[in-house]
């Protein structure tokens, strides 16, 4: 069923009394027409994308002031198909700019002029690097965030740019551990289909129109001619109409220019019950000399086939090609398990139990990303109310519908490179902590990555302890003016099972943030979003029933205090 959408048109008004409209926001809409459409009178994804990166382009130029080309465009879930006589709305905005590029988020929803009703087709983020005289990157000046929308977008995607960065290791990472490498017995299914079978080449000639205002082709026209052989390939496979359902992160290694030819393949690279996938890569030939080949991009497209009703359609078994096509069918098995991983580490809902998630290899750029994006996420809500303030403490609540979060904030006089060193320790947190009686490391998953197994105290005398099973996350500052975080969330993992002996509890976002106040003290802000498990520690100081909290914050300032000239201080 089509689940209308409703995007909230909350005001952001200035000092000066004016309506805050963000300068780098570009809208674009769309009537969709016969040209614009495959033969079901759907929506061309190819069309969609050259859409998209059209208008992020335009937002990513008008902070640059100068030329963007398109570097990478992240996964994206396609969640609905549009169809002729619908209008497509796409709005882009410059989230963050680094040294030389900057993050541009895009908001696809579908519309029905005649009914007013409203979909989402899906979210997208795209990169771009600016490009000055010569084809020379530009430095570019930083993003402003006005809102709290903007706050919080412009906070994660520093942690969206680092997950990037480790997407290729991950997928190396998973193709060579053993659980990918155990293949499924094709001989047994005698309706295995030959990759090769699904095999499509084609060649484009890239004219004028198809070129940017640098003459280099458009990222948008690329990826469409690569979504068009995609779907070539899918249908020889399924003798059906697929539609399109997710994109992996597209990934520009090189431009081509007018006149170059783009040689286009595309393959299924595996099937799984109710989905399958299509590789496909494109090559620029160079007038100049025809025999080079330039590696523009991969894409790897996943596809379904829905039937008169509406039903998931299943697909038999590729069998793949030896050498080359045996490494790409085992890794688009690690893509769908990293995909199936992703989509359930940001769907899991606080009102789900278990919170934790399971942790392993595959997914552990996610759930690293997940801890520290839900962390920002709560340092930028509003509308935090003070609840009562001890010595050099104050607490903060805030309520959103079903859901209660809590804030500490305290200030130290120790530099905030060694605060962010001490609070990363987590083993010798006990110190200063007395809802917590043991940090145990159980696993050093890299150098800004730990999982610990934590026991606390019971609240009520004569119950059992507590314990958890804590992912800790910590990053320094992508930029000047951004915070030290040091996040934290439940996960779980063979190592560290339940026993009958503790409670296990769970965190879903808890941690800290560190700004630097002076050049000696630090503005330390603690947060945590409530869970069964923890409430009662936090309650009790609320209503009055103890002075726990008072205890601990001093005793986390004495401390510091005591260990601000230690040096060497390991996570």
């Amino acid at each position: 069923m089509m689940a209308e959408t409703k995007e909230l048109n909350t005001l952001f008004i200035l000092e000066n009394g004016d309506v805050y409209t963000n300068p780098t926001e570009v809208k674009m809409s769309q009537f969709i027409l016969p040209c614009h459409a495959n033969h079901r009178g759907e929506l061309s994804a190819g069309q969609l994308l050259k859409w998209m990166d059209t208008t992020a382009c335009l937002s990513a130029e008008r902070h640059a002031n100068c030329p963007c080309v398109t570097a990478s465009v992240d996964d994206i879930d396609f969640e609905y198909t549009p169809s002729i006589g619908q209008v497509v709305n796409i709005k882009a905005k410059v989230n963050r700019a680094f040294n030389t590029s900057l993050e541009v988020g895009i908001m696809i929803t579908c519309e029905d002029p005649f009914s007013g009703m409203q979909w989402k087709v899906c979210n997208a983020f795209a990169t771009f690097v600016a490009k000055g005289a010569g084809l020379q990157k530009v430095q570019l000046k930083p993003v402003i965030p006005r809102t709290p929308s903007e706050q919080m977008e412009y906070s994660i995607a520093a942690e969206r740019r680092r997950m990037r960065l480790h997407h290729l290791d991950t997928i190396k990472d998973l193709v060579s551990s053993s659980t990918v490498q155990d293949e499924p017995n094709l001989e047994e299914s005698q309706s295995a289909v030959a990759a090769g079978k699904t095999r499509v080449e084609s060649v484009e000639l890239v004219l004028p129109p198809h070129a940017n205002h640098q003459s280099n082709t458009f990222g948008g026209q690329i990826m469409a001619w690569m979504e068009s052989v995609a779907t070539i390939s899918a249908s020889r496979f399924c003798k059906g109409y697929p539609v399109l359902r997710t994109i992996d992160m597209f990934h520009f290694r090189g431009p081509s220019q007018v006149g170059d030819r783009i040689n286009l393949k595309a393959i299924v690279n595996n099937a799984f019950e109710k989905s399958f996938e299509v590789g496909v890569c494109a090559e620029a030939c160079h007038l100049e000399d025809w025999d080079r080949k330039t590696h523009i991009n991969s894409a790897f497209m996943t596809f379904v086939v829905l039937d008169k009703d509406g039903v998931l359609s299943t697909f038999p078994h590729i069998k793949p090609e030896p050498g080359d096509g045996e490494r790409r069918y085992r890794e688009a098995r690690a893509r769908k398990k990293i995909q199936l991983d992703r989509k359930y580490i940001i769907s899991c809902k606080q009102t789900e139990v278990p919170l934790s998630v399971p942790w392993d290899p595959s997914n552990q750029v996610y759930l690293s990303y997940n801890n520290i994006s839900a962390l920002k996420t709560l340092a930028t809500k509003q509308n935090w109310v003070l609840n009562c303030t001890q010595n050099k403490a104050k607490l903060f609540t805030l309520e959103e519908g079903q859901q209660l979060f809590f804030k500490v904030e305290m200030t130290v006089s120790v530099n905030i490179k060694q605060v962010f060193m001490l609070l990363s320790d987590m083993s010798r947190r006990p110190e200063w902590d007395t809802h917590y009686q043991k940090f145990e490391l159980i696993q050093k998953v890299d150098e800004d990555d730990v999982i610990y197994h934590v026991i606390s105290p019971s609240v009520s005398k004569g119950s059992k302890f507590q314990d958890f099973v804590l992912l800790a996350s910590r990053r320094v500052p992508c930029a000047e003016g951004d915070p030290y975080l040091i996040a934290l969330r439940s996960v779980s993992l063979p190592a560290a099972p339940p026993t009958e002996d503790l409670i296990r509890s769970e965190v879903l976002c808890a941690g800290f943030t560190l700004s630097q106040d002076e050049d000696i003290r630090t503005r330390i802000t603690y947060y945590i979003q409530t869970t069964p498990g923890i409430l009662p520690y936090i309650t009790r100081d609320i209503t009055g029933l103890s002075a726990d909290l008072c205890k601990i914050i001093e005793a986390c300032n004495q401390f510091l205090e005591q260990n601000k000239d230690i040096v060497n201080v390991a996570l």
